[in-house]
Parts: C-alpha cells; structure tokens; sequence
C-alpha cells in the first residue's frame, strides 16, 4: 500500500464514533479473541483495592514523578499500568470487584487526568508504542462504558501508533505498532483498515539482506544497522506480535498464509529457541543492555509456543516440547551446534548443559549502545564471552556485582576503571570471527584485536558431547597492566573442589592464587587443565548495587551482596605470545572430571597463532582453525595443508569420513587443501583430485555466498 492509499484509509476511519452498517462476522470474533486475551490475567483484588484507596483527588498516584518525561525516568509507565489493571478487575467474571461504581469512577478518575496532561516521553517508544498500547488496553476493556469524550481523546493518543510513524521501521517495532493500530480499527469495527493492517503483519515475516533491519537468514535478528544481535528483545517482540495475530485470526477470511507462519515457526525453534539454554532460560551471551535489568534471565513463558500450535500443526511436536520443557513437565533431550553466522555467535546444546560464543568483527559491531542508561558496563561482553550453564540460573541478577573485567571465555586487559559508556559500542578490527559446525558439532574462532586497549589474541572453542576445549594463542599486550582470561563467573552454588599437584581438597572461602591445578570442579562442571596451570580462584561474596548498571529511576541504589564464584588466569603483563588451553566438562560429576584428566579423550594437536586444532580420540573428529596457510601434522604421517585461512571439520565413521568447512573471513569463494592420502571423488559443490606426482589429495569446496557467507558446508566422503 503506498502511502496516499494509507492516508485515505485512516481518513475514512478516523472517526471514532464512525458506524459501520454490518460489521464484518470475522472482525467480531477477533475482537472477541483479544478482549478475552486481555482479560485472561489473574486480577488481584487486594492489589486493585490498593490503587483505588490511594489514588489521589486529581487522578494521580503518589510515587510518580509525573513532571519528569526522560528517557531514564517516565515513571507514568506505572500510570498506564495501574489503569489496565484497574480496567481488567472492572470487568473480570469472578472479581469481587466487577462492575464496581467505585472502582468505574476511579478508572475514570486516572484516565481523564492521562488524557488531560496527554504526556510525552523523551524516548518515542513509549509515545508511539508502550502509552497507545496501554490506552487502546483500556478502551477494549472498558469499551461502551467510556463517554464518547474519553474515547475520543484516547483515540486521538492512540492513532500516534500508525505504519507510517517515525519508529514503524523495518524491525520488530513496525510489527507491533502495526498491531496496535489493528487493534484500534477493530475497537472501531473498521474491517478494511484492520484486513491492510494484518497483511502489513504478515509482511515483516520475511528474510532481509544483511544490511537491513528485520529477521536474518541464519534466524538471528537485528533491530539495527549495527548488526547487533537482537533475537532475544526486538527479535522476541517480534516473534510474539506475529504468534499474537497469527492466533487472533486463525480461521478468519485474513488469516496468516501458511508459508509465513511455517517460517516464524523455523525463527521461534531455530532462532530464538536455540539462543536459549534449553529452550527455556535466554542465554547471557545473547543479551545486550537487557542483562541490567532486574529478573531478566528468568524462564520464558508458553504463551508464543501455544499460539503458533494453535494456527498450525507444523512443528508441531518440538513446539509442545519446548511447552513441556517450561513448564517443567520434560526434561529437555536434544543436542545441536548452531552458528548465528551473520551475528557471529555460536551455541551448544546438550540434554545436560548449554554453552555459547559470542564474536564481532569490522562486519557486526561488539554490543548494543546503552541506550536510556541500560547496560552501562558492557564494554567487554562480546570479546569471546563462553557462558556455561547446567541449570539455566547460574547468571540470574548477578549484574549489580558482576566484575565485568572478567566475563567468562575473554581475554581482557585489567583496567583500573572501564571506559566512558559512550565508548562501549566498536566494531571490530579484523574479519576473521566464525565457526565451523555440522549442526550437530563444531568450533569457534576469532582472532580478536580488542577495540578498547592495546591487546590481541588468537581465541578459539572446539566443542563435543561430554566436553569443550578452549584454546588461546599470541596473546599481546604493551602495557602494565595485566591481562586475564576468565573461565567463568557466575553464581556460587556449594563448594569448590581443586586438584592441585595430585592433592585434591574443598577450599574455603576466599580468593587465592593456587599452582599446579590439574582440574576444578564447581555447580556441576568441570575446568581441566592438560598443562597443570596457574590459577586464580575467587569464591566469596561481591557488592554492588543495580544502578550501578542500570541509571533508570526505578534501579535501586541500595547495596546487594551476593556469593561469586570465580575463576581466571592471570597471564602477566607486557605479553608477547601467551597462550592458554583448557577443558570444560558441562553436567558432569567430579568423578568424571577425575577421570578426564587421567585418561583425557582430547589431543590439543596446535596452539599458536597459525594454528590451533583439536583431535578427539573416541568421537574421532578433527577440527582445525587455520589463521593463515599452514600445514597440520597428525600421528601416523598424515598431514592438511591449508591453502587459505578457514576452519576444517572431519568426522571419522568407518571407511569414511564427513567434512564440513567454513570461511570466518567471508572472503573466499572456494575452500582449497590438501590431504597427503588418495581420495578421489566429485560432487554438486566439491572435488577431490588425486595430483600427478602420487603424493598429495586436492580437495575444493564450493563456499556459500552472499547472505549466507561464513554458513558452514558439509560434505561426505
């Protein structure tokens, strides 16, 4: 629709009082579908009770600093809140206070005063989105009991939420302003408005070029231009505005056509669901200034699931059990290796743990701006960050004490202070940050040259079944400061046992230094060090407070403690080629951790800034990260030679083998090596040519391109 025919159609419904002479059949059973949507919360009668006893004479509440409008404050929010809640208890069956004229006239009371004062916040969002949503709330709600001047001030508040606004971008808000203006045509019984609108809904559900907002093709999703991985905020609006009418118009004339639900169906299960642990809890690597907010990593809600099962049966089965998973009915049973390729992060599932990656390069930038004063101490939470998790809680509201010095997986250079907040959002310096998977396993990598001080180093992860290996090479640095690479920090969940030098003990509380640590076993997994290691332990309590993080009004300054457990290598400083390597055992009992290291199944076959590569020798998968041309000797005189960099998957299984390659780079149109032992054969997007001289295989494969450069390819031999 362009926009003359837009402009026509809102004039034509404007009106508020506008009647429509036979109301479309489909149009009330949506209506019907949403007003019961919006009354299916449980209303608290105490709570409601509590608003009408102090609401004030002029229609205010106390608490509210109704004068400031900042993007850091505009506590009116709570306003808008208190009149929905107020509007459900009005009309919810089974409420004592259903129908009440008191609880009618404070309704009246709180809303003629937001109508009157018409507020309007520093930050567009709440203008166009969160106050239209809230109002249009409260006039399905309360519907014909609102004179005709409360309706149509509310409208005229309300129709700030239209497709043609200045935050309707391409992105998960377009979706959800669309929505609100539908549900606005259909307060006022508009057919054709809300028909154009649903077919605007409908239309975001697609894949966008890399350089534009909206759903990705790896089934990330950036909100920006920026690149940032947004999947689990704006992607997760987007998601749920989608599932929303896709179940509101479920057997109507205008309902979603297959196709588009088939593919927000492939983004809820194959984006969102796999950027979370379980499918449950939203993975930390994932989040950006979000992870400042109080109860943010908590579990996800059925809602999304339930509708998309409702509007189709595709996928049906792995919906329901992502349904079962939350609502503790299952325990989760899949595994898959993910890479996010146009978002540069990795994850790694188990039935016992979840682990991720998370990269950037001179394509995405490091991590989202901390907008409104959110996530004020971001700088390094893309630098590598490899979170663990076993139970999904281990990072829950650690934010207000978090040392963000030492996010778990990165090398980082120890500051006295971080920088500014105006200097947390870079890009990268170089272009090789990728991975290599089959779907089922894989191996990260990122040559990292950090944006904020004068550090590089070359960081990979190779991950199995029962274990992952973390590998570390030509660390550099030029300054006093020491460098460190963190292991984990997380919640401290019972005691912390540590082999060191053959004696193994449960150490007290405390930070420490401790020599010659062969493994450490805490909240269900496991560290191994193949090269007894120096390591620093901390496991006590840390302080902070959530403004710390957070400079909204409503974050509290108050002090929190809470116990850390805490784990890093102090490298020194002044490097020039460090290196670390060490194993992570997710889900595991220290026996098995024993075990591990006095029979380990890994081989770290290179660790340096040319190479780093990993044989495991039960699952017998090689993984190689190759930063420039290099040859890989292994046992029995077998050799790869690289011709370019990129990264190598083989999987051994009986007389064959399946190998999967990838471009970090994003540079190469065809991946070269050779093998020095005779393999012939051709397929649709490889060959493997046995060379004249009879010593050398030359194998090349076809590389995806465009927006899909840097997907992995696997192909079997």
């Amino acid at each position: 629709m362009n926009r003359i025919t837009f402009i026509f159609a809102l004039l034509i419904a404007s009106p508020a009082t506008r009647s429509y002479a036979s109301p479309s059949p489909d149009i009330e059973i949506i209506r019907g579908r949403i007003v019961a949507a919006l009354m299916a919360p449980p209303v608290n009668d105490a709570r409601v009770k509590e608003l009408m006893s102090t609401l004030r004479r002029d229609g205010t509440w106390p608490g509210i600093d109704y004068d400031n409008v900042s993007r850091e404050a505009f506590g009116h929010s709570q306003h808008l809140s208190n009149m929905v809640q107020m509007s459900r208890a009005y009309g919810k069956k089974g409420s004592a206070l259903k129908g009440g004229k008191e609880l009618k006239n404070a309704v009246y009371l709180a809303l003629d005063y937001w109508l009157a004062h018409d507020f309007i916040c520093e930050n567009w969002w709440w203008n166009e989105i969160g106050t239209p949503d809230a109002l249009t709330s409260v006039l399905l709600i309360m519907d014909k009991d609102l004179s005709q001047t409360q309706i149509d001030k509310a409208s005229a508040i309300t129709a700030r939420s239209h497709i043609n606004a200045q935050g309707a971008r391409q992105s998960g808000d377009r979706i959800k302003i669309a929505g609100i203006q539908a549900k606005n045509a259909l307060f006022r019984r508009d057919a054709a408005t809300f028909e154009m609108l649903v077919k605007v809904i409908e239309g975001e559900i697609r894949f966008v070029p890399a350089d534009q907002r909206g759903m990705q093709y790896d089934y990330s999703f950036h909100h920006r231009d920026d690149h940032v991985n947004n999947t689990l905020s704006y992607g997760l609006g987007y998601a749920d505005a989608f599932a929303e009418w896709a179940a509101y118009t479920e057997g109507a004339r205008c309902r979603f056509s297959e196709q588009a639900v088939r593919q927000l169906v492939d983004y809820y299960l194959d984006g969102i669901c796999k950027q979370m642990v379980y499918g449950k809890y939203p993975d930390p690597a994932a989040a950006n200034r979000d992870i400042a907010r109080q109860g943010h990593g908590g579990p996800m809600g059925i809602r999304t699931p339930e509708r998309l099962i409702a509007a189709t049966s595709y996928r049906k089965a792995e919906l329901q059990e992502i349904v079962n998973i939350r609502q503790n009915k299952a325990k989760p049973t899949y595994s898959f290796g993910k890479f996010f390729w146009l978002s540069e992060y990795y994850t790694h599932q188990r039935p016992g743990y979840f682990a991720s990656v998370r990269m950037y390069s001179d394509r995405n930038a490091n991590m989202e701006q901390p907008y409104n004063g959110e996530g004020l101490m971001n700088h390094h939470r893309g630098d590598g960050a490899n979170y663990i998790s076993v139970t999904g809680t281990e990072y829950a509201d650690v934010a207000p004490v978090y040392d963000w010095q030492k996010i778990p997986g990165t090398t980082i250079l120890q500051k006295p202070s971080l920088p500014h907040e105006n200097e947390i959002q870079k890009y990268g310096a170089m272009d090789f940050a990728g991975a290599v998977t089959d779907g089922l396993y894989g191996a990260a990598a990122f040559d990292f040259i950090s944006p904020h001080d004068p550090l590089c180093a070359r960081k990979a992860w190779f991950f199995f079944d029962s274990e992952y290996v973390c590998l570390g090479a030509g660390i550099k640095s030029g300054t006093n400061n020491t460098v460190a690479t963190t292991m984990n920090q997380c919640l401290l969940h019972g005691d912390v046992t540590v082999n060191a030098d053959g004696e193994v003990q449960t150490v007290p509380r405390g930070e420490r230094q401790i020599d010659d640590v062969r493994w450490i076993y805490h909240g269900g997994a496991g560290y191994i060090f193949p090269q007894p290691a120096r390591i620093n332990l901390a496991n006590q309590a840390a302080t902070g407070s959530w403004f710390r993080v957070n400079r909204q009004t409503g974050a509290s300054k108050r002090e929190v403690s809470t116990d850390i457990f805490k784990l890093w290598i102090d490298h020194g400083a002044r490097l020039n080629g460090a290196a670390y390597q060490y194993v992570v055992m997710p889900g595991a009992g220290e026996e098995q951790v024993a075990e591990a290291w006095q029979n380990p199944k890994i081989d770290v076959l290179s660790n340096t800034r040319e190479l780093q590569a990993v044989w495991h020798k039960t699952l017998k998968i090689l993984q190689i990260v190759c930063y420039k041309n290099s040859t890989l000797r292994l046992s029995g005189g077998y050799a790869v030679m690289m011709d370019s960099p990129g990264m190598v998957m083989v999987k051994v299984a009986g007389s064959g083998f399946e190998l999967s390659v990838a471009d970090p780079s994003r540079k190469l149109g065809k991946m070269h090596f050779s093998v020095n032992r005779k393999i012939e054969k051709k397929g649709e997007n490889f060959t493997a040519v046995w060379d004249e001289a009879g010593s050398m295989s030359h194998i090349s494969v076809d590389l995806p391109q465009a927006g899909h450069a840097g997907e992995s390819v696997t192909v079997k031999f």
